[in-house]
């Protein structure tokens, strides 16, 4: 096994095969959110059982890695870009692998949108990342979306799938996207996906009985787990919010 598979295997849980990962890193793109004024009390907080990973910007990882459980993995996020750009879904790299591994980092991820006029130079940087990360043992988390000029409906399950199928063939060792909500099209793309694929959580819903009913369906499609962020901090009591989402994430497998 090499490093790069037993640092990913290090962001699942030994018992249930499966990953909460927590992203803390909305405050590049959204600025001063709601939820994100005390990062360092909310991580100290994490019970390291339910959430095995933590996603920040380098900034916040030089202060807050003391913050993290021993058994608990940082993901330093090496994209930017912010809602006030035009246009708003461009994203660069701010960070290099090696920087990431200097601050503590046990894993990369790199934000990319297809379907746009910077989908080649977001390309582009998924393949450096891969390639320097690799070189280092580092596992790559790509975070993938359909945003654009190009694109109608973000959730559309072609494109949903075709995100997923993106990640595997330019070498990502951890997927994310956003759950389509066509459980037999996704079933699909999990299932001829070679790594492990997690979902994305969205803007934060009204009715979260409703979200967590979202998150039981598509943990039956074959992901190995979540990355949530506004649907846990900015909820009323994040850790009891936790609680939940860890209670249908770790069941035991099947």
């Amino acid at each position: 096994m090499t490093g790069c598979q037993r640092r990913r295997q290090r962001l699942f849980d030994a018992q249930s095969n499966n990953t909460i990962l927590l992203p803390l890193d909305h405050g590049v793109s959204e600025g001063m959110l709601n939820g994100l004024e005390d990062i360092g009390t909310l991580i100290r907080g994490l019970n390291p059982t339910k959430v095995q990973g933590v996603i920040l910007h380098k900034g916040m990882a030089a202060v807050h890695a003391q913050d993290l459980k021993p058994d608990q993995s940082l993901i330093i996020h090496l994209s930017a870009g912010t809602r006030h750009s035009l246009p708003p879904y461009a994203k660069t790299l701010v960070c290099s692998v090696q920087e990431a591994v200097r601050l503590g980092a046990d894993a990369v991820s790199v934000h990319i949108n297809m379907g746009n006029e910077f989908e080649d130079r977001m390309l582009s940087d998924l393949g450096s990342v891969t390639e320097e990360a690799h070189l280092l043992g580092i596992p790559v988390l790509a975070m993938i979306y359909a945003r654009g000029g190009q694109i109608v409906n973000e959730l559309d399950p072609t494109l949903v799938a075709h995100s997923i199928r993106l990640g595997a063939e330019l070498g990502a060792d951890l997927i994310k996207v956003p759950y389509s909500g066509d459980q037999k099209s996704f079933t699909r793309a999990i299932h001829a996906c070679p790594v492990p694929v997690i979902i994305a959580g969205g803007p934060k819903k009204a009715n979260f009985p409703g979200f967590l009913a979202m998150i039981k369906e598509a943990m039956d499609t074959g992901i190995r787990g979540v990355s949530i962020g506004r649907n846990i901090f900015q909820h009323a009591n994040p850790l009891a919010a936790m609680d939940e989402l860890a209670a249908i994430v770790h069941t035991t497998p099947k």
